[in-house]
């Protein structure tokens, strides 16, 4: 087991398989030293576990939830990552995070919740898992998926 696998073992995760393209697209691209990933749904066993906008009103995702899925979303993009290098091991920087939040008109916490893949990154890989980012409430997202996170990373 890599040592990247055994602390995501030691955080009670595993990387789940990758998951699949809902478009024409592929999962992830290598480009010289750096591996780009499609955007990630939070996907877990091929389903998402939450739909609609998020805030704070009845019948919206709880910012709280939409946390958690962009957590998920970032471990979906490691999966990407680690089948096209072989290895999360060989990641050398987390370059830049890009995550999207379907959100209520009234709500503006993005950045909250894109944290749930910040810090995921972070607890992950320690210092190289510090990253450039943007977070970016939209209208809605493919399959009406609260979040979406895309990765840019570095590898040897």
């Amino acid at each position: 087991m890599s040592q990247i696998e055994t602390r995501l073992a030691e955080l009670g995760l595993v990387l789940p398989d990758v998951a699949p393209p809902v478009a024409a697209y592929i999962p992830a691209v290598q480009h010289g030293d750096l591996v780009f990933t499609s955007g990630q749904l939070p996907f877990v066993a091929g389903a998402l576990p939450a739909t609609g906008k998020v805030g704070d009103g009845h019948g919206l995702v709880p910012a709280a939830d939409a946390k958690e899925y962009a957590r998920l979303a970032a471990l979906n993009a490691l999966a990407a990552i680690r089948a096209q290098i072989g290895s999360l091991d060989r990641v050398t920087r987390i370059v830049k995070v890009v995550g999207f939040v379907a959100s209520d008109p009234s709500f503006s916490g993005q950045p909250g919740v894109i944290n749930g893949a910040s810090e995921l990154l972070g607890e992950v890989f320690g210092d190289i898992g510090v990253h450039a980012r943007s977070a970016v409430g939209v209208a809605v997202l493919p399959l009406d998926a609260p979040v979406e996170v895309e990765l840019i990373v570095s590898f040897a």
